[in-house]
């Protein structure tokens, strides 16, 4: 049921657009226990990311809810995620303003983090003596009542999650969902109340900001019994930030699941050597076997660099003098041609036709195949149909159209080795490539400069669309091989976003125009302005 009311306190709508949270919750109730089934719980902010899932979280564990929000229930941004609520469970909900009602009538009250103490609406809820719960209360005292695994690296957890709970599904198990549209939901607490939804399991893809203790706050709210590891790369550092520094912060997620259950892709020297300095009881470990052509190199946690036969970028065959070598996979790919493989693992063998190509997404598959194996305990042969079928994740290698006979692809990528991997791959695939290039970096200049110098190697053509990546190719000049745009001399960046769409559609205008078999769009705003791409395969150029 929906209530309107017009009364409006001037307080902080909780649907901001950039809700931030505290990086430390002090927990507002001493009580200890599962919460009270009985009373009513009143959530403010549910058309916000986290007072909707708490909303949606206590209604699936049979509490009973009434929610307010300073939005009218037209510019609710995630109504539509409320809607089954509505038909189910029949909350009260209170649109436009917090009635006074919604402040003596609950037993409980949680207001969003995002809510400062200081508000004027605080207060008049701590007046009411309504007693105050905080998002930290709900974690600790409504517990994941399923199998939960965590899925965390610098590359493809988006993709191995997103095909870990494909194949559950084919097994019949539901993953909880967050359902929120173009939310990727990899951190803060959205991926810990995720959890705690309605569903047979939980797979969380589990980011960080890079920060020391993200990445531990994360893991003991989401309580996984089981962790995936895919790579670590120095893709999110920050540009005064130490590698080893930033790998160990993924030393919080292995040090929680040590004694519990890691998958772990060990062609990576610096994640299995993390692996090996944290002793480890419960492992299991996934890799390749491929030829490979690059040498790269990489710092081990002895402090010397090993030298890397890549597979992919940062990933391959390694030996360090202090011992730490490649160890022989539990969960292999081999024979891989014409983008199958065959699968070799403690459970049998069988051979795997997938739909998304690149060597980068045969790693993806092996780690989502031993989550479904080795924690979930669906058998091997159940998952092929699961895995050839799969399509992947919009905006990753997606093909959107062929123009006058070029491929036009879009792909999220947006640091250097991701940026390097997709190239790669494409190449195999397109004698004569052009990039163009969206991204405004999250390591800032020198990641813009990498990501350039990556291109400009690999591809045929590049062409700066952002106003980062022509500040980094103007560093260049003259060269044959870059194509500038007039857009991109506009400054703009807007969190991890790196162009608006005329500069977006200016950049891939200019790309069609190249001599190459494929135009690739790399970027986040690549992916936003999906659709104003696909328009472009009517024009004339």
């Amino acid at each position: 049921m929906s209530k309107q009311n017009v009364e409006n306190m001037n307080e902080p709508d909780s649907n901001m657009k950039h809700e931030t949270y505290p990086r430390t919750t002090q927990a507002s109730s001493e009580e200890k226990g599962p919460l009270p089934q009985e009373g009513t719980y009143g959530v403010v902010g549910v058309c916000g990311v986290v007072g909707n899932l708490i909303a949606r979280v206590l209604m699936d564990h049979g509490f009973n809810v009434t929610c307010t929000d300073m939005k009218p229930e037209a510019e609710c941004r995630f109504g539509y995620t409320l809607e089954p609520y509505l038909k189910k469970y029949n909350p009260t909900i209170y649109f436009s303003g917090h009635p006074e009602s919604f402040l003596t009538e609950p037993d409980y009250i949680i207001p969003p983090p995002s809510l400062p103490k200081t508000s004027k609406l605080f207060k008049k809820i701590k007046e009411s003596g309504t007693k105050i719960l905080e998002v930290e209360d709900i974690l600790k005292r409504v517990k994941p009542d399923k199998p939960v695994i965590c899925i965390t690296g610098t590359n493809g957890k988006t993709t191995t999650t997103t095909l870990l709970k494909r194949i559950c599904r084919s097994a019949g198990l539901k993953p909880t969902e967050h359902g929120f549209r173009d939310l990727q939901g990899n951190i803060d607490y959205i991926p810990p109340l995720q959890g705690r939804l309605n569903g047979d399991v939980a797979v969380l893809e589990t980011g960080t900001f890079g920060f020391p203790e993200d990445l531990k706050r994360m893991v003991k709210r989401c309580e996984p019994s089981c962790g995936i590891m895919t790579n670590i790369t120095p893709d999110h550092l920050d540009n005064d930030q130490d590698f080893l520094s930033y790998a160990n912060i993924k030393g919080d997620f292995v040090e929680y699941l040590k004694d519990k259950q890691l998958i772990v892709n060990s062609d990576d020297p610096t994640l299995w050597g993390l692996i090996k300095s944290k002793n480890c009881s419960n492992m299991t470990t996934f890799g390749v076997n491929s030829k490979s052509t690059v040498k790269s190199r990489k710092k081990c946690w002895c402090g010397h660099e090993i030298s890397i036969d890549e597979t992919i970028s940062g990933v391959g065959y390694y030996e360090c003098e202090c011992g730490l070598k490649r160890p022989e996979p539990d969960y292999l790919a081999t024979d891989i041609k014409n983008g199958g493989f065959t699968l070799k693992t403690p459970h049998g063998s069988l051979r795997l036709n997938p739909k998304i190509m690149g060597l980068h997404n045969v790693y993806n598959i092996l780690g989502a195949v031993a989550g479904a194996v080795e924690f979930f305990r669906i058998p091997l042969k159940n998952v092929k149909e699961a895995v050839e079928s799969f399509e992947g994740v919009p905006g990753r290698l997606e093909h959107i159209f062929t123009f006058n006979g070029k491929d036009v692809i879009v792909d999220y990528g947006h640091n250097p080795a991701g940026v390097e991997t997709v190239l790669r791959e494409l190449k195999k695939v397109y004698d004569k490539l052009t990039v163009v290039v969206t991204i405004s970096s999250e390591s800032g200049a020198s990641g813009d400069d990498e990501i350039l110098q990556k291109a400009l190697e690999l591809a045929d053509f590049v062409v700066p669309a952002s106003s980062s990546s022509r500040r980094a190719a103007e560093k260049h000049l003259p060269n044959d091989k870059i194509a500038m745009t007039s857009k991109s001399r506009e400054e703009f960046k807007k969190g991890t976003l790196g162009a608006t769409q005329d500069q977006v559609i200016e950049g891939l205008k200019k790309g069609l125009k190249c001599d190459a078999r494929a135009v690739v769009c790399l970027g986040e705003a690549a992916f936003k302005y999906k659709k104003a791409i696909v328009s472009l395969k009517t024009i004339e150029l």
